[in-house]
């Protein structure tokens, strides 16, 4: 029988969100509900023929590829994803598909966007910190900021950063952005007002960075960055780890040269237990939850187990290297 991997399942949700039944009747599945290094990752999915990764929770590099003998096809969440070596996968006649929900399937488009939000405040008024010392039988030791009155600063004003500067007007803030393409205009109709990156950094009591992660993006928040940050403001980060300079913003951290940040991504992902980001107190961490809501979820399952039953079939769709059918 055919065998389908599900990796990354970290809630254990993947088979109680979608409609598996077509894929169980034609394959023997199994679900991995936590993050394999690439040596287990090789060890454990040598047997099986499909792979099932959820955004770029997974990494799946030519080296990888090289010792899983079996496998035939690759199911990715996203087909931006940038952890799959498509072209390594192409080389050995592998396939890789996108799992697409259903049209009709309800979206989650504010998941992240709400979360950063959440985030923003439970950095500010040291909420993690607080419930925590609460539970010990401890009370009040931190003063909180309130958002009313202050300058947010939005690095990225697409679909997600718009709705952050709706969300800023709610809380009586003034909202500033700044984005390679953004012009005066597109920032307006945000409800922002565009300026120049370093005044951006310079002016901005909370800096929120939304921006989609590439070759020309990375490191996009550098240490002249950081270091134009008031000793008083705060970096949210709800995109992607190496968005931003982490050296740079670790030792800003240290040597509080500013108040703080709330992370929810890292550039090593888990987040390795040792990390120096888990000795600092202004620091609020999340592991990678902004897009994870039962909604999204249920979208991305969805989409996969459509995906594994087409592949199962022999009819597979949304091919992202479709070069590896011309081989046949």
């Amino acid at each position: 029988m055919v065998r389908v991997a599900i990796l990354d399942d970290y809630a254990d949700a993947a088979l109680t969100l979608a409609d598996w039944t077509p894929v169980s009747q034609r394959a023997d599945i199994q679900v991995f509900n936590r993050h394999l290094s690439d040596s287990e990752a090789i060890a454990a999915l040598q047997p099986f023929d499909v792979i099932c990764t959820l955004r770029e929770r997974a990494r799946i590099s030519a080296e990888i590829l090289d010792q899983l003998p079996n496998l035939k096809a690759i199911v990715v969440s996203d087909g931006h994803v940038r952890t799959i070596d498509n072209e390594a996968a192409t080389a050995r006649k592998i396939l890789v598909c996108e799992g697409k929900a259903p049209d009709d399937m309800p979206a989650a488009p504010s998941a992240t966007a709400e979360f950063a939000w959440g985030l923003m405040l439970a950095t500010l008024r040291h909420i993690p910190a607080e419930a925590q010392r609460l539970r010990g039988g401890e009370w009040q030791h931190s003063l909180g900021q309130e958002l009313a009155g202050r300058t947010l600063g939005i690095v990225g004003l697409g679909r997600i950063g718009t709705r952050m500067a709706h969300y800023a007007h709610a809380f009586d803030m003034k909202v500033l952005a700044w984005s390679q393409s953004l012009t005066d205009q597109a920032a307006r109709k945000a409800g922002a007002t565009r300026v120049e990156k370093e005044a951006l950094f310079r002016n901005s009591d909370i800096v929120s960075v939304h921006y989609v992660l590439s070759a020309r993006s990375r490191g996009l928040v550098g240490q002249p960055d950081i270091a134009a940050m008031k000793p008083t403001a705060y970096l949210i980060n709800t995109s992607r780890g190496p968005l931003v300079d982490e050296a740079a913003l670790l030792d800003a951290l240290r040597e509080k040269r500013i108040a703080g940040a709330g992370l929810d991504v890292f550039d090593q992902e888990p987040l390795p237990k040792d990390h120096p980001f888990c000795t600092l107190e202004n620091v609020t961490m999340t592991p990678h939850l902004g897009f994870v809501t039962e909604t999204s979820m249920r979208r991305f399952y969805a989409g996969a187990a459509l995906a594994v039953a087409a592949y199962l079939r022999g009819e597979p769709a949304n091919i992202l290297n479709p070069a590896v059918l011309a081989h046949e």
